[in-house]
């Protein structure tokens, strides 16, 4: 498992031996059942994870109705909005499969950012990448119409399609599950009618 984090890591640094036993060192794996809630709407948010196996909902309720927010897959990071804050979480965490996490809290990160100071730069770089991703995909989802954002879903992250129920990609994607339908239909007949 600490080799995928390597490799994971090592597209954003060089990873030296000596970084390498540090990430071996700071790493703590979990192991979470679908249907795990990880965090609850009003609770405080004192861990972070990175995906290494699973896959993650995120997800809200609005005058009763679920609405996801995002799906988060292997090497991905997962950092609740209020992660080591004082303030609670407007959102659930939720393991849609079974799912197998590095767990890290504020104390570690910070005895391991001040024990080395490299962790720390690393952690800036991919959290600048984080968030430019996070930008482009609302970007991206405020400026496209349902059916572009399905195929841009299909084209981006195929794998959540097999991976999440229905209603939950039609909420994502800002629709009813009777829309979504509609749309699959749709994109077929266009391939059945130009073979």
């Amino acid at each position: 498992m600490n080799k995928q984090i390597i490799e994971y890591l090592s597209k954003y640094t060089v990873i030296t031996k000596e970084l390498e036993d540090i990430i071996a060192e700071s790493t703590f794996f979990k192991n979470y059942k679908k249907g795990t809630i990880l965090l609850s709407e009003g609770n405080l948010s004192n861990e972070c994870f990175f995906v290494l196996k699973g896959c993650i909902r995120s997800y809200f309720f609005k005058e009763g109705e679920e609405k996801t927010i995002e799906f988060y897959t292997e090497e991905q990071v997962v950092t609740p909005a209020n992660y080591g804050k004082s303030t609670p979480s407007k959102y659930y965490l939720e393991c849609i499969e079974d799912t197998v996490l590095n767990v890290a809290n504020p104390t570690i990160e910070n005895e391991m950012f001040q024990k080395y100071p490299q962790l720390e730069s690393l952690s800036r770089i991919i959290a600048e990448e984080i968030i430019t991703k996070h930008q482009t995909s609302f970007t991206e989802f405020k400026t496209s119409n349902p059916e572009e954002r399905y195929l841009h879903l299909l084209k981006t992250r195929p794998n959540i399609i097999q991976r999440a129920p229905q209603y939950q990609i039609a909420s994502y994607l800002g629709i009813k599950p009777e829309s979504l339908s509609r749309i699959k239909k749709r994109l077929m007949n266009k391939m059945n009618s130009s073979i």
